[in-house]
């Protein structure tokens, strides 16, 4: 079993930037699947960035490319999800997840999930 916490949301205007914290308990393995996603109101949950929880290998959506960073702290069993130029297209509730396999993007195969942190982007 993994506990995730979520921390870190809250209200930027348009340009700015916000750091998201996931802080997870339990039982984590060096390849577990760290991902960050994001659901907006009235639309599908949408992949944002994955790691590898050992830090070799990185993923990210298109649409955050160049401006949102994810990283890994093992000594305090917490992933960061940094968000600069942030836009008001990337409001959503933030949840970050852990699977147990391969890497994937699709929300459905991810085994553990926190209970997410509001993002709002002001114009």
């Amino acid at each position: 079993q993994v506990q995730l916490v979520e921390s870190g949301g809250g209200l930027v205007q348009a340009g700015g930037s916000l750091r998201l914290s996931c802080a997870a308990s339990g039982r984590t393995f060096s390849s577990d699947i760290m991902g960050w996603f994001r659901q907006a109101p009235g639309k599908e949950r949408e992949f944002v960035a994955a790691t590898v929880w050992s830090g070799e290998v990185i993923w990210y959506a298109d649409s955050v490319k160049g401006r949102f960073t994810i990283s890994r702290d093992t000594v305090k069993n917490t992933v960061h999800l940094q968000m600069n130029s942030l836009k008001p297209e990337d409001t959503a509730v933030y949840s970050c997840a852990v699977r147990r396999g391969l890497y994937s993007n699709r929300a459905e195969q991810y085994d553990y999930w926190g209970q997410g942190t509001q993002v709002t982007v002001s114009s």
